[in-house]
């Protein structure tokens, strides 16, 4: 028997929908961003290769929100840097062989910078359309994150943006942050308004048990989200309710969820193995944060057929199903179709 032609990942044309913009910023880049604030007198940081060492990826709920809280959020933190990295993030998709890309971010105000949350929304927005003209074959949108530690009016505010925005390259709403902090509950009626004005859905789903209440869980559902990011938690009425619903995508993050010790063993254990079997929802391998856990998509793909056994032509039918799930229009799924193996 012959066998079969093995795919060159890097190569191979991508989706990319669950990363979060300052989670996907590599460590060369921060430390190129903090040489230039050091030289400056800008910045008391420490050497960003320090504090995040090189091949260090075992950071898990309790030490990877403080990451950013304490450490990256105050080195990104003017107009200059913003741009920088953005354009860093999507050129290392590009290369990576990312087609079309969803990156996500939460509006975040950058006082000292003269910059408030729609300043710095509009930054990324511009940042990603020069980015986009150094790599054309790479499609990027934006999602505005809530995080789960605002209040009911700062997601509201989340919406709003995103509305005004949407024109510009915001195709949709996501729910992360904290899995032990906030009640979504209270988010409701941003969700709703979201909703209503023909926004997308993405939600951070049964990330940890802290986040896996029935209640939580049963509220999410009840928004009716067009995805669903980790999925891990999961009780099984809960999952047969999912299962049932055609077309819901579920974001899977392989090595996000071993590094940071969310599941119980290791990549074998995971429940990319569970899911991508069931008829209904369609599973898009994603990186969630590739600056952290050092694995770009194309080693997420390479790890699903050495860990699952996949056939070349069922890892490629895989790849082409995540084309239904992304938040742009058709022009842009037939864009996909075109290109995608």
């Amino acid at each position: 028997m012959t066998p079969e032609p093995g795919l060159d990942f890097k190569s191979m044309p991508k989706i990319e929908l669950h990363a979060h913009l300052t989670g996907s910023i590599s460590r060369q880049c921060l430390h190129e961003i903090w040489e230039v604030k050091k030289a400056a007198g800008e910045t008391d940081l420490e050497d960003p290769l320090i504090v995040m060492p090189p091949g260090r990826h075992d950071y898990d709920l309790k030490t990877f929100f403080p990451l950013f809280s304490s450490y990256i959020y105050n080195l990104i933190n003017d107009a200059s840097s913003l741009s920088h990295s953005t354009k860093s993030v999507v050129r290392d998709f590009a290369q990576d062989g990312v087609v079309y890309l969803e990156l996500r971010t939460t509006p975040r105000a950058m006082a000292s910078a003269g910059l408030d949350k729609a300043g710095y929304v509009e930054a990324v927005l511009r940042a990603l359309e020069e980015a986009q003209e150094e790599a054309p074959t790479l499609h990027a949108r934006l999602i505005l994150s809530i995080d789960r530690r605002n209040t009911p009016d700062e997601a509201r505010e989340a919406v709003a943006l995103a509305k005004q925005l949407r024109g510009r390259g915001v195709v949709g709403v996501d729910l992360c942050g904290d899995p032990t902090k906030g009640d979504v509950a209270s988010f409701t009626p941003a969700v709703e308004e979201a909703k209503a004005a023909g926004l997308k859905l993405t939600i951070h789903f049964a990330e940890a048990e802290a986040s896996a209440s029935e209640a939580e869980l049963r509220t999410i559902l009840g928004w009716m989200p067009e995805r669903l990011g980790h999925v891990i938690h999961v009780p099984e009425p809960v999952k047969r309710e999912i299962a049932a619903r055609a077309g819901i995508g579920l974001e899977l993050c392989l090595s996000c969820n071993v590094h940071a010790k969310m599941i119980v063993g290791s990549f074998e254990a995971h429940h990319f193995g569970e899911w991508w079997r069931v008829d209904g929802p369609i599973v898009v391998p994603c990186t969630d944060d590739v600056g952290v856990f050092g694995s770009p998509v194309s080693n997420e793909w390479r790890l699903i057929q050495e860990h699952f056994s996949l056939r070349r032509e069922e890892m490629l039918e895989l790849a082409r199903k995540g084309i239904d799930v992304i938040f742009e229009g058709d022009d842009e799924k037939a864009r996909l179709r075109r290109i995608m193996w």
